[in-house]
C-alpha cells in the first residue's frame, strides 16, 4: 500500500502543478475582467493596470498554493502544522479579497446590473403609479364640488321668488349664493383641465417606462444600455414632478380653508327692517353651509394628500463590481464559482496531508509485541539476503541451525513460537 501511495504522488506531481497553473491563470483573466471596470483614465494605461494587477495575483495564487503543497503535507509537529493551517485560512481570505470579488464582477457583473436597472425600474413604476393616483385623487373631489355649486345655485335661483326671505328679487342673498356657486364653478373648471393634464402626463410617463424595460431586458453592451437608462430615469423623474404639480388637491384644500375662514358676509339692502333682518338671518344660514361644505373639502382633500408628494430617487449608476457586491444574495452561484477558483487548490493540499499521513503511518515499524508471523517471514528473508549481499553463504548449515539473536529476542517476545530445526518432521 505504501508503495502504491508514492507513486501515486509522484504520479500526480507534474498532474497537479498543471492544474494549478490553469486555476491561477483563469483566476487572473476573470480577475483582469473585473478590475478593467473600476479603472478609469486613458484606454493604454487602464490596459496595463489591469494587466499588471491580474498576472500579480496569478502569480501570488500559484506561490501561495505551491508551498503549502510542498510544506504542510510533510510537517508533523502539531504546533507548526496549526500555524501553517493557519497561514492558510489567511491567505484565502486575502485572496477572496484581492481576487475572488473580482471574479465575480467578471461573471455575473451584467446580470448584477440588469438586476439593478430592473430594481430601480421597479421604484420609477411604483412612483409614478403614486403620483398618478394622487392626480386622479383630487378628480374624485369634482363631483363633489359640482354638487355643491348646483346647491348655491338652485337656492339663488329660488330666492328669486322670494323662496328664502319671502321677498322676490335679485338682492343681498341671491347676489351672495351666486357667488359662491361661481367660485365652486372655477374651483371644477379647475379640476377637469388638470384631469386633462394629468392624463397626458401619465401616457408620457408609461411610455419612458416601457422604452426602460427594454433597455433593461434588452440586448447589447451592459454600460450603453445602462447610460440611456439614466437618461430616460431623468427624464422620468421630471415627469413625476409634473405630475404632483397636476395635483389638484392642495389647491381644493387652499381653497376650501379660504372659503370657510375668509367668508365675508355681504351687508343687507332691504328697504325696510323686517327684510334687512330677514336677509341677514338667510345670509347666517349660507354662512354656516358654506362652512359645512368648506370642511368637507379640507377633510377629503387632506385625505388625498396623504403624507406628502412623491419624490423618486435619482438614478445611480454602478459599476459591475459595485453591482455584484450589493446583489450578492442573487449570484450566490456566481460567488461559489468566483471563489472555488481561487480556493479549490486548498482541496489538493488536504487531499496531500492525508495521503502522506497514512505513508508516515505504513512505514513505522513493528516491535516485537505487534509482529505478525508474515512480518517475521519477511525480516528473516530480508537478513538473508543482506547476508548473501555482504558475501556470506546463506546455504551454510550453521545458518540454517542457528537463529539471529535479534530474531531470537523477537520471537521470544511474541505469541509466535518458533520452529526448531529438524523438529516437528516425521521420520519414515
Amino acid at each position: 500500500m505504501t508503495s502504491a501511495l508514492r507513486a501515486g504522488v509522484a504520479g500526480l506531481d507534474v498532474t497537479m502543478r498543471i492544474t494549478l497553473g490553469v486555476l491561477a491563470l483563469a483566476s487572473g483573466v476573470y480577475t483582469y475582467l473585473g478590475v478593467r471596470d473600476l479603472l478609469d483614465g486613458a484606454p493604454v494605461m487602464t490596459f496595463f493596470a489591469a494587466l499588471i494587477y491580474s498576472t500579480a495575483v496569478s502569480v501570488a495564487i500559484y506561490a501561495f498554493w505551491t508551498m503549502l503543497m510542498q510544506f504542510l503535507p510533510h510537517v508533523r509537529d502539531v504546533m507548526s502544522r496549526i500555524w501553517l493551517f493557519g497561514a492558510m485560512v489567511l491567505g484565502s481570505l486575502m485572496i477572496v479579497a484581492m481576487s475572488s470579488w473580482l471574479n465575480a464582477a467578471a461573471l455575473a457583473g451584467a446580470a448584477a446590473i440588469e438586476q439593478h436597472l430592473a430594481v430601480t425600474l421597479q421604484d420609477y413604476t411604483r412612483d409614478l403609479d403614486r403620483a398618478h393616483n394622487r392626480a386622479l385623487g383630487a378628480q374624485s373631489l369634482l363631483p363633489d364640488i359640482q354638487l355643491a355649486s348646483s346647491r348655491f345655485a338652485r337656492l339663488a335661483e329660488a330666492e328669486r321668488s322670494g323662496a328664502l326671505t319671502g321677498t322676490g328679487g335679485s338682492g343681498t342673498v341671491v347676489q351672495l349664493l351666486t357667488q359662491m356657486s361661481n367660485q365652486l364653478d372655477d374651483l371644477g373648471r379647475q379640476l377637469v383641465e388638470s384631469g386633462e393634464r394629468t392624463g397626458q402626463l401619465y401616457k408620457d410617463g408609461s411610455a419612458q417606462i416601457a422604452r426602460m424595460r427594454e433597455l433593461v431586458s434588452g440586448s447589447g453592451p451592459i454600460k450603453e444600455r445602462s447610460d440611456a437608462f439614466g437618461a430616460e430615469a431623468l427624464r422620468l423623474v421630471g415627469t413625476i414632478a409634473a405630475l404632483e404639480q397636476s395635483s389638484m388637491a392642495p389647491a381644493v384644500k387652499r381653497a376650501a380653508d379660504d372659503m370657510g375662514r375668509g367668508f365675508i358676509a355681504p351687508a343687507a339692502d332691504g328697504r325696510t327692517a323686517d327684510l334687512a333682518g330677514r336677509q341677514n338671518a338667510v345670509v347666517g344660514n349660507v354662512e354656516k353651509a358654506v362652512a359645512v361644505q368648506a370642511r368637507a373639502l379640507s377633510q377629503a382633500a387632506d385625505g388625498i394628500i396623504g403624507d406628502g408628494p412623491v419624490q423618486p430617487a435619482r438614478f445611480q449608476p454602478l459599476s459591475t463590481a459595485e453591482a455584484v457586491l450589493r446583489y450578492a444574495g442573487d449570484f450566490l452561484p456566481s460567488w461559489a464559482g468566483a471563489i472555488s477558483i481561487d480556493l479549490l487548490p486548498a482541496v489538493l493540499v488536504l487531499a496531500l496531508c492525508v495521503v502522506h499521513a497514512a505513508i508516515r503511518r505504513e512505514d513505522q515499524p513493528a516491535d516485537a509485541e505487534t509482529m505478525t508471523a508474515a512480518q517475521l517471514i519477511t525480516a528473516m528473508r530480508l537478513l538473508r539476503e543482506v547476508k548473501s549481499e555482504e558475501g556470506q553463504r546463506p546455504g551454510k548449515e550453521e545458518d540454517d541451525d542457528e537463529l539471529n539473536p535479534d530474531i531470537a529476542a523477537a520471537l521470544a517476545a511474541s505469541t509466535v513460537t518458533p520452529l526448531q530445526p529438524g523438529r516437528g518432521a516425521k521420520k519414515e
